[in-house]
């Protein structure tokens, strides 16, 4: 096996893989608290890349090394960014350990980030009296773990979450039942090409074409068969909406609010980066298939039924988002009781209240993060796991994609009116959180 791992980390690889066995100096049955400092450095620098690589902000995987430092008698000091970290440990002998660790890629894993926090709280209560092999063997298990669900199911979840929230925008059956297969087919074509290492840039290009090129069939399926109104093709941008990128989006916020303004501005760029090829690849499909934006059919439902209903297609938006985010199914169930709650009420202020949609959706969020402080004390899932989902389906992603639309025609004046509207929405959705967070986690609203 070692032999095949050396083979692995000597091919031409553009990301070489940290052999960490058989870097440690001190054998298997050396107790933890008894290993060099080199050894303890790189126990938390372990420690903290596999926290990065599940998607969590910087200041949780700051505060995971931190502890595991402590319990090891060590001090660090860390630099962490959206897929590296530069760290520096030192100890009681005034001798210091440098290391830099960075991934591939990033992705989102929420159930790997719920076995890493358990392996951090463990191994806290333990006082590190674990031994360097106990260490290396559970976080080996960790990092092995492989994605919970298939590209199959992958593509279900986009399709469940996809045809939530096209009916939060206003859609009726025809929009839902076609941006089911839009966004399950696109879904299922970019986890697909993700087990392949495919390039960002790649995925979400195909991935988006893929989904308005099968609402598009699906539609003029419809038309055929039952007759569908040409305007429920405005329904596309429902397709595509599968690669919002809300976790970068939302943890961008948190970090910048708490000064880790590296991670905050890369995670902020790469969601731009994804918005960005995402919407100009629609509008590129849009354009080749004669789509433009448009008012879909409007709904004839009461406003109690419409609320009902609302709740239910929040719920399953936030399921689906939770499942592609690779939760377990009672982690986002959790997130989709909460989301719908929360998504419902901020749909309600600005429907029958009047009320602006960013101050509609600061409130949502704060809703959000307040039952996360309640629940997660019951249920022990880490707190973004169930945060960040359950507001994913607020991001506006039709702002978006009608602001990039609108410039690629050069309706200036319009494309700078929903990207002005996006952007408030952006903004207010992590303060919400962030609010929400000092209210009611005493580590949080401090800085030391």
């Amino acid at each position: 096996m070692k032999e095949k791992e050396r083979e692995y980390h000597l091919s031409k690889k553009h990301h070489m893989k940290i052999l960490w066995e058989e870097f440690f100096k001190s054998d298997d049955d050396t107790m933890a608290q008894d290993a060099t400092l080199v050894d303890k450095a790189s126990i938390v620098g372990r420690v903290g890349i596999m926290l990065l690589s599940c998607g969590t902000g910087a200041w949780r995987v700051r505060d995971s090394m931190d502890t595991i430092a402590r319990t090891l008698g060590i001090t660090c000091s860390a630099d962490i960014g959206l897929v590296s970290i530069e760290y520096t440990c030192f100890d009681i002998d005034n001798e210091s350990y440098s290391q830099t660790l960075s991934l591939p890629s990033t992705g989102v894993n929420m159930t790997k980030l719920n076995a890493m926090e358990k392996f951090v709280r463990q191994f806290e209560a333990g006082h590190g009296k674990w031994t360097n092999g106990q260490i290396h063997k559970r976080l080996r298990e960790i990092e092995n773990q492989k994605s919970a669900y298939s590209s199959l199911i992958a593509g279900l979840s986009s399709g469940l979450a996809c045809a939530g929230f096209i009916f939060l925008l206003g859609g009726g059956w025809p929009e839902v039942i076609c941006a089911f297969f839009g966004a399950g087919a696109g879904n299922f074509v970019r986890a697909g090409m993700g087990k392949k290492k495919m390039t960002l840039v790649a995925k979400i290009a195909v991935a988006v074409a893929v989904a308005c090129a099968v609402y598009f069939l699906c539609f003029h399926l419809g038309l055929l068969l039952f007759h569908y109104d040409y305007h429920h093709a405005y329904g596309y941008i429902g397709a595509m909406l599968f690669v919002i990128p809300g976790f970068p989006f939302i943890t961008s916020g948190l970090d910048m609010s708490k000064l880790d303004m590296r991670s905050g501005l890369e995670r902020l760029t790469y969601a731009v980066l994804i918005i960005i090829i995402a919407t100009m690849v629609g509008w590129g499909v849009a354009t080749i298939l004669n789509l433009h934006p448009g008012s879909m059919p409007k709904l004839n439902i009461n406003s109690g039924m419409l609320t009902f209903l609302r709740l239910i297609a929040s719920f399953c938006g936030v399921f689906g988002f939770s499942i592609m985010f690779n939760s377990r199914p009672d982690m986002a169930a959790t997130a989709a009781i909460m989301g719908a709650m929360a998504n419902t009420l901020r749909l309600s202020l600005v429907d029958y209240s009047h009320m602006a949609p960013a101050l509609a959706a600061f409130i949502g969020a704060l809703m959000a993060g307040l039952l996360a402080s309640i629940v997660r004390k019951k249920v022990g899932f880490p707190r973004i796991a169930i945060t960040v989902p359950s507001i994913v389906i607020m991001v506006p992603g039709l702002y978006m994609y009608r602001a990039v639309f609108n410039f690629g025609v050069t309706n200036i004046n319009i494309g700078a009116y929903w990207i002005t509207e996006a952007l408030m929405i952006v903004i207010a959705l992590p303060l919400g959180l962030l609010v929400a967070r000092i209210l009611t986690d005493k580590k949080w609203r401090h800085a030391d």
